[in-house]
């Protein structure tokens, strides 16, 4: 513990007994001269970081001592007075800069809080150790200590790669099918049990049941196996440090006198482990300031958990709240609809929002025929913006974002972006067909046109899964190399003479029949999209991301669904492969304006002068998922999310939804979200025509807009009749529309899926499938079948390719 030894004691400590007296005696009386000249000096340093600060501002940042909960909302200017706080805290003679504590949750936070620190000082600031994220600190603490959480100063820290191979590896040791009980379904669960700061022996009964009834057991496995490798993981790195301050006071009362103030940026989400480790740490002398805001906690499914700022003051009683609310980014509109959908949360801690800027423009909420026409008129509004033809002042591409609330939505836009020439971005991932699904999905297909395309093949071959190692497939590549043949053609022959045994054999037959089987459908002219349906399922390829439990998992088969949808605009296969090679091939200028897509919850922390929110139906926001597994907390934590997007708009915001979207190839009608009925009518202009539903928006919606009249009672249907018009081309075919007939396709008109078209099937059915036999119905989603098969296990299957057993020699395949 040798950090933490005052250098002046040490030397005391080598003198004697009366000379150590002594020279305490005199010590105290220069401490008490030096304290009282420091002060002086502290008093007359200058504080030009207080300067510009609104009153509750410098009330957060000139309330040092004690706990300290900063309530800071959307755009209201936190990370600012938190750099302040720690300027103030130095120049008081507070603390020294190692002895704060500042902790963020990422390294680009750290980074820009340490460079705010330097200017306000105007020097950089050394010595300033203990400023990073939870995890950066987490490490330095660890390793100081290693050896009472048994482990060496020197262990490493597994990435997820490495953590999903070892965890492989205890599975399949235990004799525990991998395919059925895959490893990263481990790794989640134990991740989210070190998120709540459970060890192995602390893990609640209620548990007991993860992971087909191993998984406590498994966990400890896995704990044991890393010890023995002198590693941790991620989650480790605050879960250790946790054990160390539960069961080792002295260092925990070391750490608590070391780190005189605490500081959190973004309390709001916060881990139970993270929690944890921040209460012991000022549990001494309570001097702990969180900033964050309730409203804007987002993260609940890697963990967060809002509670931790909600129970802030039953936590540390006497706690001061300062709640900063002056907004200097939004205008009154966009706040005053931001607050009309939060107050639908109950459990809040409240603030309202205000700014002194002038009214702006009112958010506009407007509705489409479907998501195809949602992203033309998006495209040509972003157009017209950009020409400033809208009586607003031009606004640069750069300054507009799409905010989405799923992945899958970006691909309707990029392909509309990408047709008419505007350059885009998106943040937080590769564009729609740049992604790893989708690539491996356009190799299947590419396969199925030209079985010569080598390329593909190289690609899919052991995607997923296919016991076909490197040196199988340089066998593969050596075999067609010396034959002059296709590698498909190579992999036949070496099947068909069986040089290549065991699984892998198994698996390439399946795959070159499967090969053969698909090009022949291309062949015959079988209808395309149902063709991709049976690429991807029969190959193995939408069973692997079904199987994989990760949180990427589901956003991957969504996208996976997203591009069959995108097929029915093309007569086949051959058309669309071409349509996507000529416009990928379009390459956008590095220094040109952009456009940015991104996710929700990519967008928080930023700001746009002009954003759109497309989407809002219910079931695709709020999400239909998240209010499936988290009830009443999913809902709020969604809605939280909607009053985060609209804070990421500065001068405008546009909500969109769509009336009519594709479901598994069937029109299906979509409500608008229920968060569009909490919008404020008085700071909302409508755009949505007349008759979108048929008889009108209010006959579908119901209630008048927003729960209130707006003045005489208006219905949405009767605001839309008078709306200000735009005079854009998207607007205008809306607007035909309504005027006329509707000419969609007849289950489109009927706005409801054909009843003939869902399966006739039921769990316990037993049914035959051409290529995987005879197997029974364990469940049915929507047009989909999951099915035991009696020979090649459980898998999902559109209900379409198969048939009830009892009438297999009635079918003709």
């Amino acid at each position: 513990m040798s950090n933490f030894d005052d250098s002046d004691a040490f030397e005391a400590a080598s003198q004697s007994h009366s000379a150590r007296a002594q020279s305490a005696r005199a010590q105290s009386a220069q401490s008490q001269s030096a304290q009282s000249l420091s002060a002086r000096a502290m008093a007359a340093r200058p504080t030009p970081y207080l300067d510009g600060l609104n009153p509750a501002q410098r009330q957060a940042v000139e309330t040092l001592d004690g706990p300290v909960l900063m309530l800071a909302g959307a755009g209201t200017g936190k990370t600012r007075a938190l750099t302040a706080r720690i300027a103030h805290l130095l120049t008081m003679g507070k603390a020294r800069p190692n002895e704060i504590l500042a902790v963020t949750f990422t390294n680009k936070a750290a980074r820009e809080m340490k460079l705010r620190v330097a200017a306000l000082f105007g020097q950089s600031v050394e010595g300033m150790p203990w400023l990073g994220t939870f995890h950066s600190i987490g490490v330095k603490l660890l390793r100081r200590h290693a050896e009472l959480v048994g482990l060496k100063s020197n262990f490493t820290i597994l990435d997820t790669d490495d953590q999903v191979r070892l965890m492989k590896q205890l599975i399949q040791a235990e004799g525990i099918d991998d395919k059925r009980w895959p490893p990263r379904m481990l790794a989640g669960i134990i991740d989210n049990w070190k998120n709540r700061a459970w060890r192995p022996d602390a893990v609640p009964v209620e548990e007991a049941g993860a992971f087909n009834n191993r998984g406590i057991e498994l966990y400890a496995a896995y704990q044991a196996r890393l010890r023995t490798l002198n590693a941790t993981d991620f989650g480790d790195l605050l879960l250790h440090c946790v054990t160390l301050f539960q069961t080792q006071p002295d260092i925990l009362a070391q750490y608590q006198r070391y780190f005189r103030y605490v500081l959190v940026d973004e309390y709001q989400d916060t881990n139970v482990a993270q929690y944890l480790w921040l209460r012991l740490l000022a549990g001494g002398h309570k001097n702990i300031c969180c900033v964050g805001d309730d409203d804007q906690s987002i993260y609940g499914w890697r963990g967060a958990e809002v509670g931790n700022i909600l129970r802030f003051e039953r936590d540390f009683p006497g706690a001061h709240v300062v709640r900063l609310e002056q907004n200097y980014r939004s205008t009154p509109h966009i706040l005053a609809a931001a607050a009309g959908v939060i107050a639908g949360n109950e459990n809040r801690l409240g603030k309202t929002l205000w700014t002194d800027v002038e009214e702006g423009e009112k958010l506009r909420l407007i509705g489409h025929w479907d998501g195809e026409e949602e992203a033309r008129w998006i495209g040509d509004e972003i157009e017209a913006l950009q020409r400033g033809t809208r009586n607003l002042p031009p606004v640069s591409l750069d300054g507009m974002a799409i905010l989405v609330r799923a992945s899958h939505q970006m691909r309707a836009f990029e392909d509309r972006f990408l047709t008419i020439g505007l350059n885009y971005r998106v943040i937080g991932g590769p564009r729609f067909y740049e992604r790893l699904e989708i690539r491996d999905a356009l190799a299947y297909f590419r396969l199925a046109i030209s079985p010569d395309d080598d390329l593909a093949f190289e690609r899919i071959v052991n995607t997923p899964k296919r016991g076909l190692g490197d040196k199988a497939q340089q066998t593969i590549q050596r075999s067609a190399r010396d034959a002059g043949l296709p590698l498909v053609e190579g992999a036949r022959r070496l099947v068909e003479a069986g040089t290549l045994g065991g699984k892998g054999g198994r698996e390439l037959r399946e795959l070159t029949d499967g090969l053969a089987r698909w090009h022949q459908g291309v062949r015959d002219g079988r209808n395309h999209i149902e063709l991709a349906e049976m690429i991807l399922d029969e190959s193995g390829y939408t069973g692997m991301w079904q199987a994989d439990k990760t949180p990427e998992g589901p956003g991957r088969l969504e996208n996976l669904k997203e591009l069959i949808k995108a097929l029915e605009q093309f007569e086949n296969l051959q058309g669309f492969l071409e349509h996507i090679s000529l416009i990928m091939d379009n390459e956008q200028e590095e220094g040109a304006e952009k456009v940015t897509i991104m996710t929700l919850h990519a967008a928080k922390g930023l700001e746009f002068p002009a954003v759109f929110l497309p989407g809002w139906e219910d079931g695709l926001f709020p999400s239909q998922r998240s209010m499936d597994e988290s009830g009443l907390k999913g809902v709020e934590e969604e809605r939280r999310l909607a009053y985060v997007g609209i804070t990421r708009a500065e001068a405008l915001c546009t909500i969109s939804f769509a009336a009519n979207r594709r479901v598994y190839g069937q029109w299906q009608s979509q409500m608008p979200s229920r968060f569009i009925d909490e919008l404020p009518a008085n700071h909302v202009d409508v755009l949505t025509p007349p008759g979108l539903y048929g008889g009108g928006f209010g006959a579908a919606g119901g209630a008048d807009f927003g729960g209130t009249t707006g003045g005489g009672g208006s219905t949405i249907e009767t605001r839309a009749a008078s709306a200000d018009v735009y005079n854009s081309p998207g607007w205008k075919r809306l607007q035909d529309r309504s005027a006329r007939p509707v000419t969609q396709p007849r289950e489109a008109r009927n706005m409801v899926i054909d009843s003939t078209a869902l399966p006739a099937f039921a769990p316990g059915d037993r049914v035959f499938h051409q290529k995987f036999g005879y197997g029974r119905v364990e469940t049915v989603e929507g047009d989909k079948v999951f099915v035991d098969f009696e020979k090649s296990g459980a898998r999902h299957i559109v209900a379409r390719y198969v048939v009830p057993a009892d009438r297999v020699d009635d079918v003709p395949f």
